[in-house]
């Protein structure tokens, strides 16, 4: 049973991350900066993660986020610095 509920919270998540893509391409489709979606998307993150989690928890599940971005974590394009 617990390989259901992990197809699913995976089928879940990839619906999730194609509405998000599909946003962002109708905000480039615009005119909207690239950087102005990437602030925008992150805002809303972090305020849905504090409702849902609280302030405390989501301090500390973004506290290594300094390391992961300086470890090329994110960098999908170019090199890493």
């Amino acid at each position: 049973m617990q390989a259901v509920s992990e197809a699913e919270d995976q089928s879940d998540s990839f619906k999730a991350l194609s509405l998000i893509l599909e946003a962002w391409d109708e905000g480039a489709e615009q005119g909207i900066p690239s950087e102005l979606m990437a602030y925008a998307a992150l805002y809303t993150a972090l305020t849905d993660l504090v409702s849902a989690f609280g302030e405390e928890a989501v301090a500390n599940m973004t506290r290594s986020l300094d390391k992961r971005v300086r470890q090329g974590e994110f960098t999908i394009y170019g090199t890493t610095q």
